[in-house]
């Protein structure tokens, strides 16, 4: 007795709990349930009222809209107006950069990121003026210049509304003369 101490004895308070219990569906239910069912992937799939119509705000056209008049117009940053410059040469400086741009008005801020791998300049800087006048200046100023043997364009980091700029305007022009997205390909 002295050996069965030391162990507890499992005591089952409920026999039978254990088992799993199979309902009896009938067949055609579950056919009759695979049959209505419709198989929908990814978002933006839409419900369907009585009669056909449809719920959905995107595929109807109505939209909210905060301003329909400020489409395409600059719009200031926090603390100033930023200017977006592309097409910078990887072994230009900020020193460099800041030279070109102070020839347009007084520079707030100046940011030349580098890519951590290489230590390279990315090939964009932002810049940013007090004034919208002198931001405006530079992009006329800067547009189609060369900074180190290499042309540069220019435009504000933030616009408001559906026509962001221009670069963006060819970027989407030169993907439809190609066929397509370069992402879409790899995906086939």
């Amino acid at each position: 007795m002295a050996a069965t101490d030391n162990y507890e004895m499992a005591v089952d308070l409920d026999p039978g709990a254990d088992e799993m219990v199979v309902d009896d569906v009938p067949r055609d239910d579950t056919d009759r349930l695979k049959s209505n069912a419709t198989k929908r992937k990814g978002r933006g799939f839409s419900e369907r009222r009585a009669g056909g119509v449809d719920n959905d705000e995107f595929t109807s056209g109505r939209f909210e809209s905060l301003e329909d008049t400020a489409t395409g117009q600059a719009q200031r940053s926090v603390e100033g107006w930023i200017v977006l410059i592309t097409g910078v040469h990887e072994e230009a400086n900020e020193e460099d950069v800041s030279e070109k741009c102070a020839e347009y008005g007084e520079i707030k801020n100046l940011h030349l990121n580098l890519d951590r791998r290489t230590g390279y300049v990315k090939g964009y800087a932002l810049v940013e003026y007090e004034t919208f006048k002198e931001a405006k200046a530079a992009i006329d100023g800067l547009n189609g210049s060369t900074l180190l043997d290499q042309v540069i364009k220019a435009d504000f980091a933030f616009v408001r509304g559906a026509s962001a700029s221009t670069s963006v305007q060819e970027r989407d022009t030169r993907r439809h003369r190609r066929g397509g997205d370069r992402r879409d390909e790899r995906r086939r």
